[in-house]
């Protein structure tokens, strides 16, 4: 138990300090095959590119103990692009919706016609479309677009930001918030378990309190003892908690697992799941809207092709093949220490477009909820760890059970000897009751019988 506590005497705490575990984010983009089309009101074709995949470090700093069996830290990630193990490279060009037009146009829905015209003049004079041709390099990382000046200078503060637009601008060389988690040196149950983030013991991006709650860990370890049922973990990502719910049992390499899967409840809206009305307003099952969190852009966040989502979203665009193998979600944690052997976190992120009037640029576009991309980051326990892993955790503790079966076999026979002797050494010894008379000699009594009987009988006289 003292191995699996955060503490720096702990076997445990180098590997949590700087994960040894090789990451890869392997991201695949949704080209939009029929641009044209689509603007006219058909549906959108999509292919598919990718993998483009990343190797991904993560390591802490800022790294401080609480007297109250708590420690706080900042986890930072950085990505490295793999051309060998990518199906494509950075400078790829794919056409995709001009997202910040398109996210724009729909957050101005509301507002009052002139502004939306302004817009609308706006656009044309700096030539935006709904869709554009852009690099996978520009697409994750930023490029310079003159829209974001315009569209402040519209509506003041709608955009919050200067410079590059990228889907994933912010995410390298960056951490994720500000954890303070448990030790567990008082209370082993609760190791890891988040105690804060960013200060915060709640969130408020959502409309009820069962959903701005933080829960579970931060998503790298659990408390050992891991029962077959659930296990929680806040994604700063997903800027909510998500539950996984035990699917099997199995083993990695030889180490036991319990893998634990997503739930179809996980994105199910407020009709199909109450719990989940909170995260609404809410469209289809199988989608959240993540705009509270995202500056009230219309993003949401599913399962890769819409896999375990409501069929009315499939229906709406040409292209997809959800799966569960290629689609679905798993952790395989190793119960006894909490620890994860193999695992890979799956999301889509889709960007919702339609028509809104005054802004010409949208055409006649039919609402859709239009897959951008999707991520899968995965990472397993290999090499040199997972010997020690294995070793420690399954050989050694097999040979311990073999040895109580060998030992235990050996002792029986000496059990029962020392329960024989026992048994005999208890028996009480046999004397006899009167005392015999001398034998009468004759011709067949031994001779020593007879001098015997005579010497006794002279001492006698």
């Amino acid at each position: 138990l003292q191995n699996v506590r955060i503490d720096p005497s702990s076997i445990s705490f180098k590997m949590w300090k700087d994960i040894p575990v090789p990451f890869y984010m392997s991201m695949y983009f949704f080209e939009v095959l029929n641009p044209k089309q689509v603007l006219q009101g058909a549906k959108p074709v999509l292919h598919q590119h990718g993998p483009y995949v990343y190797r991904e470090f993560r390591y802490k700093t800022n790294i401080t103990f609480h007297e109250n069996d708590t420690v706080s830290f900042l986890e930072y990630r950085t990505l490295f692009f793999q051309p060998e193990l990518s199906n494509g490279r950075e400078d790829d060009y794919i056409v995709v919706p001009n997202i910040l037009m398109m996210g724009a146009a729909v957050m101005m829905e509301n507002l009052p016609t002139f502004v939306k015209i302004l817009l609308s003049g706006a656009l044309a004079g700096l030539k935006q479309e709904a869709f554009m041709n852009r690099t996978v390099g520009e697409i994750m990382w930023g490029y310079e677009d003159p829209l974001i000046d315009a569209i402040n200078n519209i509506v003041p503060g709608m955009i919050p930001f200067k410079g590059k637009f990228g889907i994933f601008v912010e995410f390298n060389n960056s951490n994720s918030g500000l954890f303070t988690v448990n030790t567990g040196r008082k209370n082993i149950s609760e190791v890891h378990m988040v105690d804060s983030w960013n200060g915060l013991k709640e969130v408020d991006y959502w409309r009820s309190p069962g959903c701005n709650m933080i829960n579970g860990t931060a998503g790298e370890m659990w408390p050992p003892f891991m029962s077959p049922t659930s296990l929680d973990f806040y994604s700063p990502d997903a800027c909510r908690s998500m539950r996984l719910v035990y699917e099997q049992s199995g083993n990695f390499q030889g180490v036991p697992t319990y893998r634990f899967v997503a739930p179809k409840t996980l994105f199910a809206n407020g009709t199909d799941y109450p719990p989940n009305e909170g995260f609404c307003p809410c469209m289809q099952s199988g989608i959240q809207n993540v705009s509270s969190c995202r500056l009230n852009a219309p993003m949401f966040i599913s399962h890769p092709h819409f896999y375990n989502a409501d069929p009315v979203l499939l229906d709406a665009v040409e292209g997809l093949r959800p799966n569960k193998d290629q689609h679905a979600l798993f952790l395989d944690v190793h119960p006894l220490t909490g620890i994860p052997m193999n695992c890979s976190i799956k999301l889509q992120l889709n960007l919702y477009i339609k028509q809104v009037s005054g802004i010409i640029q949208t055409g006649r576009i039919k609402p859709v909820v239009l897959p951008l991309l999707w991520f899968a980051e995965s990472g397993s326990i290999e090499g040199s760890v997972l010997k020690q892993f294995y070793t420690n955790l399954v050989l050694i503790p097999s040979l311990l059970d073999y040895l109580q079966y060998i030992c235990l076999g050996l002792s029986i026979p000496l059990i029962i000897s020392a329960a024989v002797l026992t048994a005999m050494s208890q028996r009480p010894p046999h004397h006899p009751t009167t005392q015999s008379k001398p034998t009468p000699s004759s011709e067949t009594t031994p001779l020593l019988h007879d001098a015997a009987a005579l010497s006794q009988g002279d001492a006698e006289a």
